[in-house]
């Protein structure tokens, strides 16, 4: 053999394992369904922030085992009809490995159960309603819900101020606002606290005066809101200028800074909200997504920014313990049960997930299993309550 042809059979040798060992490294494609215009897109766009920004420093560090995060990102424009439109776009024309969202329960109510029947974890970041897990098991979901916040909330806001009557007022035609409500309603009747009258009105309304002027006829302690940030920041302007200075007991949708905006100066304070995260938690996790996050898109991150960014890196984690095989149906399967065993630590703190039952008694999706933080604005920010 002559050493040409030697030299000649060693760089094939070479180039055939480089060449198998770059065959390995795949892109991962990701679905990402969220509100980027329409009325929850304040919260929809701050989602994508906070997923991209995970997926960048996971590709940074290796990516997956060495194969790239890749987010196919849809807007569902706030509607669930579009939500329904882009999940399917996702599962069977992209053929991505799992899809997040979307933005509001309404669209995770209308989706969700597509994906269940195609085998593809759907994991919901911002959905908080009962019944968005219900599905199947195929249904993921690491924001905490309502029930879970809520009763907290009112707890902690009865021993603080001393509340004895409030007065409430909901969304009545969203998923949300309802389910806030439901939750709120037996709150304050397991707390023995007096409802002094019930108001509704529907999204995209922008004038609350008549039921605010009912309200303060009724010389309520407290007002309990359960809003998106659309109608809340109207609603509580238009409070304050009625001379209804009591506090605010708000849900989830209150839980962002665009309230500041809405009710500019001292407009905006005296809210009191709960949830999984809070801009003043200093643990060491949250403290650098936030310098992160801000060094990236140049403003602090809200709540919906740090559970999608969290909820990205719980994929991540369950994605390194998959040996992907490149079937679409066996990697998606792979990829749910290597969730369901997921611990996390990160921005919103201490996370891992908890199977739970549907209202037919019978074995579903995947809720979190979180501590909530309790947080009062004041100045223009969330503070958490000691």
């Amino acid at each position: 053999m002559t050493f040409a042809f030697k030299f000649a059979s060693a760089a094939a040798a070479l180039l055939l394992a480089f060449g198998l060992q770059s065959a390995q490294a795949a892109d991962i494609h990701v679905g990402v369904s969220e509100a980027l215009s329409g009325g929850a897109a304040q919260y929809g766009n701050n989602i994508r922030n906070g997923m991209q920004l995970a997926a960048d420093e996971i590709n940074a560090a290796g990516g997956i085992n060495g194969n790239k995060l890749v987010l196919v990102i849809e807007d569902d424009q706030t509607k669930k009809e579009e939500a329904i439109n882009v999940f399917r776009k996702l599962i069977f024309q992209d053929k991505v490995l799992m899809v997040f969202g979307p933005t509001l329960s309404n669209g995770a109510l209308a989706a969700h159960p597509i994906a269940q029947a195609a085998k593809t974890v759907a994991f919901a970041t911002s959905n908080t309603v009962d019944g968005i897990t219900d599905p199947g098991n195929y249904i993921f979901r690491s924001s905490v819900t309502e029930a879970s916040v809520i009763p907290v909330t009112v707890q902690v806001a009865k021993e603080k101020l001393g509340l004895k009557k409030v007065a409430v007022l909901y969304g009545n035609n969203d998923a949300l606002s309802k389910g806030g409500y439901d939750v709120f309603k037996k709150a304050l009747e397991d707390q023995h606290i007096a409802v002094t009258t019930t108001e509704t009105f529907a999204t995209g309304d922008v004038d609350f005066k008549a039921q605010l002027t009912k309200i303060k006829g009724t010389n309520p302690d407290a007002v309990v809101l359960s809003a998106l940030i659309a109608e809340a920041g109207p609603i509580v302007a238009q409070a304050r200028q009625l001379g209804i200075n009591v506090p605010f007991i708000g849900g989830n949708g209150l839980n962002n800074p665009r309230i500041f905006e809405m009710a500019p100066g001292t407009a905006s304070d005296d809210i009191w909200v709960g949830g999984p995260w809070s801009l003043d938690n200093a643990t060491p996790e949250n403290s650098k997504f936030i310098a992160n996050y801000k060094a990236h898109y140049n403003t602090n991150p809200d709540q919906f920014a740090a559970q999608a960014y969290d909820g990205m890196c719980i994929a991540a984690a369950a994605m390194k313990k998959v040996h992907f095989s490149g079937d679409i149906a066996n990697d998606r399967a792979a990829l749910r049960d290597a969730l369901t065993n997921v611990q996390w630590t990160g921005a919103t703190g201490p996370f891992k997930f908890t199977q739970i039952r549907n209202k037919a008694g019978q074995l579903a999706g995947y809720d979190a299993v979180q501590t909530p933080i309790i947080s009062v604005t004041k100045d223009g920010k969330y503070n958490i309550v000691h």
